[in-house]
């Protein structure tokens, strides 16, 4: 590959390891902790995690360490490289962002940190998109205009079967949890402006998910990279991307993968996550 620009991401893109590998993105992991036992969260199990979050263990996520950021920055400029972008999860729901921005201030080239303002394929579908301009030959400016193109035009939405795990680590409030759970509501959530909020409500997974594939069927038109990914409900998401395939015009195949532990860790067994960008 004839590359000038490398691509830095963060594990909770969700991207599938070999496509990573492929296209030459750095994935840097987070760090997952399951009652005081920590690890990156690759090596984690999702069944191990879900039983965990079940039995009602704590489970807390953490950014990586601006030095991981480091050695692989270092590693990409041993390479040749004239610049680095690096994008990761948004800065309103981890310190990711910071940790790389520490490590990119001691790197010799330069090193564009972008807040993508999404998670889970919401950030890997147009870090993918990077990645494979990037692999063209494609100068830093390129890449740029590209990957911001996508992301401000994905759309990524988050169906969970309860709110308890985004309250537990502070991403909703105890009240919106109690209430859902009370009146067995589930919840559609929506990326906007870094951070999870509600987009729709309904009873019943069926129901909800209708309604987030008739969302994104009506206000998507031409041209579309989209996928699903799930933590623990493979079959839910399968379903949902044969709704789509039937509503959209994908520019590619479809992605349907199991997302990162780290936003399984926050949203829950059961969740399925919804991402469209425009091609």
């Amino acid at each position: 590959m004839n590359r000038r620009v490398a691509i830095v991401t963060d594990s909770t893109a969700s991207i599938p390891a070999g496509l990573a590998e492929e296209l030459g993105i750095t994935v840097v992991q987070l760090d997952l902790t399951i009652d005081g036992k920590s690890d990156d969260e690759r090596r984690v199990p999702h069944d191990r995690l879900a039983e965990a979050m079940r039995s009602g263990l704590t489970v807390t996520t953490a950014a990586p360490p601006a030095p991981a950021f480091f050695w692989n920055y270092a590693d990409a400029v041993s390479e040749g490289v004239e610049a680095i972008v690096s994008v990761h999860l948004s800065s309103g729901l981890s310190a990711t962002c910071e940790a790389a921005r520490a490590a990119a201030a001691e790197v010799s080239v330069p090193v564009h940190v972008i807040d993508s303002g999404m998670c889970g394929l919401g950030l890997g579908l147009p870090v993918i998109a990077a990645a494979e301009a990037a692999a063209r030959g494609a100068d830093v400016h390129a890449v740029l205009d590209l990957l911001q193109r996508r992301l401000n035009g994905t759309t990524e939405m988050v169906y969970v079967d309860t709110l308890e795990y985004l309250r537990r680590s502070g991403r909703v409030s105890g009240g919106q949890a109690t209430l859902a759970r009370a009146l067995s509501i589930k919840p559609l959530l929506v990326m906007r402006d870094g951070e999870l909020h509600e987009m729709a409500k309904g009873i019943g997974p069926e129901r909800v998910l209708r309604k987030a594939v008739e969302q994104a069927t009506r206000t998507e038109s031409g041209r579309v990279d989209f996928a699903t990914e799930h933590f623990q409900a493979p079959e839910r998401a399968k379903w949902v991307l044969e709704k789509l395939n039937r509503g959209l015009s994908p520019q590619r195949e479809p992605l349907l993968e199991e997302t990162s532990a780290i936003i399984g860790a926050h949203a829950g067994p059961g969740a399925v996550g919804i991402t469209i960008t425009p091609a």
